[in-house]
């Protein structure tokens, strides 16, 4: 199968893009103080320099004192840290690439004792206490607000320093997710009980990102079925739920779905072949990211543990058949690029042997 479909430009309004490859975003903590530094931006240069169309950055906490939950992440506030990621944009954009940020609130996955504020609890749609401690801060309409109106100001900063869009991390068990999911939204105001109702919070902060930066400005928009809680969770169980969940999401301003699965081959739904970012594409009409250990044997699930399993280059052939037949716009890669950030000219030339394996000793440098 020719790889050349990969490496077409994709149009969206003003976004050019020089090919379909997509760097997926992973979290990769190596920015302390929250400050990307020379060699964040140096890894970031490297993959626009070989051939990624656009890099989703691994993801950057908003300016809410419970968004982090982990050390060394990225922030996507304060000027330090803005003052880094322009310097990222500008080196992206010396070698024709393009990039935008993905903006992160964790929700109740923060734990307390984390990084900026270890008094801080997490927050999220439902209180939790533990040991007679409040360990998650159910949140209030002020501050669900509060969170709003922070991912608003970092979509406006990210178009400020020359950013070309921003994903919006509504996927995994994080806190946009958290109100998707019955399972940790127990709320029984407006924004808990039905799907629609849990979708309140979320369109409500792409209407508020979508007033910040205005039309034309590219809003991503990543969703998940599954969780990092619960890999077998599915928000819906049919192509008509899903078609219900995204059309609000896509009336409030997403431009392009982002749509996780932890295997891009397997069907979504039975009696269809369609992938996730296949069913999305046909229900929304809007542009779509296909994402699951694309250009590998082994998902990334085997590498949560220490492990001294690696991941070999696998075929290409399933996923270029499905972008030849439009069933997706977009091709995400995660691992496959984290090791080797030549992996897109690599495959370009058609260089597959040269393409390194993943192990989880590749988590532990910038490359």
């Amino acid at each position: 199968m020719p790889v050349k479909a990969l490496f077409k430009p994709f149009h969206l309004g003003n976004l050019e893009l020089p090919t379909r490859v997509v760097m997926a975003p992973m979290t990769r903590s190596f920015s302390p103080g929250g400050v990307p530094n020379s060699k964040v931006i140096e890894y970031y240069r490297r993959r626009a320099a070989a051939g990624v169309g656009l890099i989703i950055t691994e993801g950057t906490t908003v300016g809410h004192k419970a968004s982090n939950g982990y050390p060394n992440v990225p922030h996507f506030y304060g000027e330090a840290a803005l003052a880094g990621w322009k310097k990222v944009v500008d080196a992206v954009h010396a070698e024709g690439g393009k990039i935008v940020p993905q903006l992160w609130h964790v929700g109740s996955v923060r734990r307390i004792g984390t990084e900026p504020d270890a008094s801080v609890p997490g927050y999220g749609p439902s209180e939790k206490v533990k040991d007679g401690q409040v360990v998650v801060q159910g949140m209030t309409r002020q501050d669900i607000q509060d969170v709003i109106a922070a991912f608003a100001q970092a979509a406006k900063d990210a178009r400020s320093i020359g950013m070309d869009g921003v994903e919006i991390h509504g996927a995994h068990g994080y806190l946009i997710d958290q109100f998707f999911w019955e399972g940790s939204n127990q709320r029984t105001d407006e924004y808990g009980g039905s799907l629609a109702n849990r979708s309140r919070f979320a369109i409500e902060l792409i209407q508020a990102v979508r007033a910040a930066v205005g039309e034309g400005f590219p809003i991503i928009f990543r969703f998940s079925q599954w969780k990092q809680q619960d890999y077998t969770a599915r928000l819906v169980q049919t192509p008509e739920a899903l078609g219900e969940f995204l059309q609000p999401l896509s009336d409030a301003g997403v431009d392009v779905f982002h749509c996780s699965t932890r295997r891009f081959w397997e069907p979504e739904f039975d009696g269809s072949e369609l992938n996730l970012a296949g069913w999305t594409r046909k229900l929304t009409g809007k542009p779509t990211i296909t994402v699951g250990s694309v250009g590998l044997d082994g998902e990334f699930l085997q590498f949560m543990v220490n492990t001294d399993k690696v991941a070999q280059p696998a075929s290409l052939e399933k996923l270029l058949e499905r972008l030849n037949n439009d069933e997706f716009d977009l091709v995400a890669v995660g691992r496959a690029l984290l090791v080797d950030p030549d992996w897109a000219q690599k495959v370009r030339e058609g260089r597959e042997q040269d393409i390194l394996p993943f192990s989880r000793d590749a988590l532990m440098t910038l490359v």
